[in-house]
């Protein structure tokens, strides 16, 4: 069964890799943001923004950051882990940099978005916790092929770990 999920990205680099994720109907997602409606709402103050990430994740049960070169620690991204993770939903991280591109380019590894993020009274590392996944491949169709084949299952499991904590 189809979990709603909201996907986190860092648009401008990533979003041709992103697209192929998001259209691979393994999981159920809102309908893609439009470049012209995130324009319009980026160019807005924080609080506005802040108000429209939260509505975006209303009625998710996880998050799923799709990792390019630069997606950690970008101050939006740290915005939706962090309401993610507050408002009790699972959050998983995927490598993307070795699908290709419109161009048929990849890009470099990127950092893990979770890392200077804790959880809890004692402070556990969020990196500790919760996943990021790496396709153990560099060919672009097979890194499609692992992420389409798991992606339901890395949802179901960032769920379980979210409960447990």
């Amino acid at each position: 069964m189809a979990k709603r999920v909201f996907f986190s990205f860092h648009d401008d680099p990533d979003n041709w890799r992103v697209a192929q994720v998001r259209n691979m109907g393994v999981v159920e997602d809102d309908a893609p943001v439009s470049d012209n409606n995130w324009e319009t709402v980026r160019k807005r103050d924080d609080a506005a923004i802040e108000k429209w990430i939260k509505g975006q994740l209303n009625d998710r049960s996880c998050t799923v950051v799709l990792v390019g070169t630069n997606t950690a620690g970008r101050k939006w991204i740290n915005y939706e882990i962090k309401e993610t993770w507050n408002s009790g939903k699972g959050l998983v991280g995927i490598h993307i940099h070795n699908l290709k591109d419109v161009n048929g380019n990849q890009s470099l590894k990127g950092g893990n978005p979770f890392n200077g993020f804790t959880i809890g009274e004692n402070k556990i590392s969020m990196a500790s916790v919760v996943k990021l996944y790496d396709p153990p491949f560099t060919t672009s169709t097979y890194v499609y092929d692992h992420i389409k084949e798991n992606i339901a299952a890395w949802v179901d499991e960032a769920i379980a770990i979210r409960n447990r904590y």
